[in-house]
């Protein structure tokens, strides 16, 4: 026998869609919480007397400004679990949270990790290709394996707080505001905080020798990032971000590995 219309419409209410559920806001902050709890203890476990010498650049950049504003740099994952609870209300989405929907959330950020390997591999290729004579240089992080997997769960966490969930909204306003349609913009917005996210390897005293592979493969890993984002929600890039890192920074890591693979 056939549902009435009411029946069926209870019953999808009933029976929430994985693929919406994860883009929620609330599921994204459930999820990102044990990432940045491993994080936070890390890095005082790491460097108790100054943990600032072992934080991620994005991390350390945040904490600087909200330091100097007189907000205290124990504020920001305060700010960033705000940001996520606002974003809940403001978009009225459901108190809603499921075990299978943060598995699913798990696996998806893992398939993601793997094809971003893959998309590193084939970058890889076509740079030697073209530059049979390209100079590898050494990782700068020449530090304990322990230490480089929280500061990659770090890069995993705060990058993407930083140059996805505050600035591809942010970037999208201001291409509104001259008129651009939503799709454009958003298109415009990904590609654009991408590079700065390609050039953020670049600056400061911790920062990586500028090559041309380097940069090129950490632009298109910010818009598969941001491709992510504006598809699957904050909480999947968050896991797919650090889980590529460690998968690359620490698992896979050998002997003769090209810089800039780690994100």
């Amino acid at each position: 026998m056939a549902e009435n219309p009411a029946q069926f419409i209870e019953s999808t209410i009933r029976e929430p869609d994985y693929w919406t559920d994860a883009r929620s806001p609330l599921a994204s902050l459930c999820f990102l919480l044990p990432w940045l709890a491993i994080y936070e203890a890390g890095i005082h476990l790491a460097a108790r007397e100054n943990p600032a010498t072992a934080r991620n650049g994005a991390d350390y950049w945040m904490r600087s400004i909200l330091t100097h504003a007189g907000a205290g740099h124990l504020l920001l994952p305060v700010l960033v679990i705000a940001a996520l609870f606002i974003w809940h209300i403001a978009g009225k989405h459901p108190w809603r949270l499921r075990a299978e929907t943060q598995l699913g959330m798990l696996a998806e950020s893992l398939l993601f990790a793997i094809g971003l390997i893959a998309l590193g591999r084939f970058h890889q290729l076509l740079f030697d290709l073209r530059f049979s004579d390209f100079q590898q240089a050494p990782l700068a992080m020449m530090t304990p394996a322990a230490v480089k997997a929280v500061t990659y769960v770090g890069a995993g966490v705060y990058e993407e707080v930083l140059f996805r969930l505050f600035l591809i909204p942010a970037a999208c306003l201001v291409f509104r505001m001259f008129e651009f349609p939503g799709r454009l913009a958003a298109v415009m917005a990904a590609v654009t905080t991408s590079f700065f996210f390609a050039i953020a390897h670049h600056i400061g005293p911790a920062a990586d020798a500028f090559n041309v592979f380097s940069f090129s493969f950490r632009a298109a890993a910010g818009v598969f990032f941001a491709t992510v984002f504006l598809l699957r929600g904050f909480g999947i890039t968050v896991g797919c971000h650090a889980a590529y890192d460690l998968l690359v920074g620490v698992l896979l890591t050998a002997p003769g590995t090209l810089p800039g693979e780690h994100t």
